[in-house]
């Protein structure tokens, strides 16, 4: 919300009319590495479109971008791309700071990209000394999106859902000591984040759910963070009709051995269907690690042969691969939002889907919900769909009106673009006052 200002009558119309200057930060944005590099895929495209001018200032691996986004790279050492990041120090790291602390926090379990990208950006801003209306983090939470404030930029950060959730279910799901200790190694930089987001003036998170878990989580205020909502891409994920349903496929998107993602219980559920539905396909949306926990339980299950896993694959491939299936399971034990149910529901599937975060706010009543951890629910819901046809036609229609009414990335921009304006008229009013 709006609360930089002193009242309510300092608080000016919003600049909807006028032609923004934007710059989002992303300190990792391939759409291959998540939910985030989506987020700024999309977010900028729909914001340009909306006739405004968008910076994308990211760290490596860098973003897909539409080709009227500007692209300002940070380079980082980009060590989860190297094949021995042990040994990808170089002597010219060694007269860098930033550089060895990247290596070295990495080298002892860290994960250090966020404050790394914090520093660089910083002496970007100090050397180009750039001009923008607003600086928009998307969830880097870093201090060196804290300074830009304190410099008197206009900053919004998005935050998608407290990382403190990953942190809880993983150290939950850990089996020794010393697996928890690098769990909380490696989630370190939360310290910074909790630091940082109190003392932001504008946080905005992606749905109603997130905002309740940020506020607790980060000990904030819910009234200081705005909500917009996602969007999908409805032109590019939509029904094919040409495409022939496979009547047993059953289709998800998780990664494996990531507990918040529940793809363990969805499994033990496809494993009590698969004597009474031999047919029965699951394919996955994401990559198996052979010497992983998922790879272990599949085995001890015994339901090799049921199962695929893809990965890789363009975003044509994977709509083709939603028009192929029957239904979509979404078993995760948290989200912030639910991408991958939404992009299923645009392609016209029924969803089975966990009550885990935000997931009612996305499916609402064109899906069926269920307990997370409940691979038993999973089980029923995915037999009940099975076995009625026009049942899945039914929700199938009903989840595509919902997505298009709701959830498009046009409506998610004209949102933010209100948001910036408001923001941007906030700081254009303090700038007045203080040097009258």
């Amino acid at each position: 919300m709006l609360t930089s200002a002193e009242n309510s009558d300092s608080i000016p119309t919003p600049l909807v009319d006028r032609r923004l200057k934007i710059c989002l930060l992303g300190y990792r944005s391939n759409p291959y590495s998540g939910g985030q590099g989506i987020y700024i895929h999309y977010l900028s495209k729909a914001l340009v479109e909306a006739g405004h001018s968008v910076d994308v200032i990211s760290g490596q691996p860098y973003p897909q971008l539409d080709e009227r986004v500007n692209l300002i790279k940070l380079p980082s050492l980009n060590l989860f791309e190297s094949k021995n990041h042990s040994l990808a120090l170089r002597p010219k790291h060694l007269l860098s700071y930033t550089d060895f602390f990247e290596w070295f926090n990495m080298l002892t379990g860290g994960f250090p990209e966020p404050y790394t990208f914090g520093r660089r950006l910083i002496q970007y801003f100090e050397n180009e000394n750039p001009d923008y209306d607003i600086v928009h983090d998307n969830q880097s939470l870093c201090y060196g999106v804290l300074r830009l404030q304190e410099k008197g930029f206009p900053v919004i950060a998005t935050i998608h859902h407290p990382i403190t959730s990953d942190l809880e279910i993983e150290l939950k799901n850990a089996d020794s000591w010393k697996l928890r200790l690098l769990i909380r190694r490696w989630h370190s930089f939360l310290r910074m984040q909790k630091k940082v987001v109190p003392k932001l003036n504008h946080v905005v998170t992606v749905s109603e759910a997130s905002r309740r878990d940020i506020a607790s989580a980060f000990n904030i205020d819910a009234s200081k963070i705005s909500v917009v909502h996602n969007g999908i891409d409805t032109e590019v994920f939509k029904p094919l009709a040409e495409v022939e349903r496979k009547p047993f496929r059953i289709m998800a998107t998780a990664s494996a051995d990531a507990p918040l993602k529940g793809l363990d219980y969805l499994l033990k559920a496809i494993a009590t269907l698969v004597p009474e539905y031999p047919e029965l396909e699951l394919l996955v949306l994401g990559k198996l690690k052979e010497d992983g926990e998922t790879k272990k339980l599949i085995g001890n299950l015994k339901i090799e042969k049921y199962l695929r896993f893809v990965s890789g694959i363009t975003t044509a491939e994977i709509v083709e691969l939603y028009a192929e299936a029957s239904l979509v399971v979404v078993p995760s034990i948290y989200e912030g939002f639910g991408l991958p149910a939404g992009e299923a529901m645009a392609c016209g599937l029924p969803v089975i889907s966990t009550d885990g975060g935000a997931l009612p706010e996305v499916v609402g009543n064109c899906g069926i919900i269920v307990p997370t951890r409940n691979e038993l629910a999973i089980a029923n819901a995915i037999k009940e769909l099975l076995g009625n046809t026009d049942r899945q036609i039914q929700l199938g229609c009903k989840a595509r009106a919902r997505i298009l009414e709701l959830f498009s990335w046009k409506i998610a921009a004209q949102n933010m673009v209100e948001l910036y304006s408001c923001l941007a008229g906030i700081q254009e009013t303090h700038d007045v006052l203080t040097n009258d």
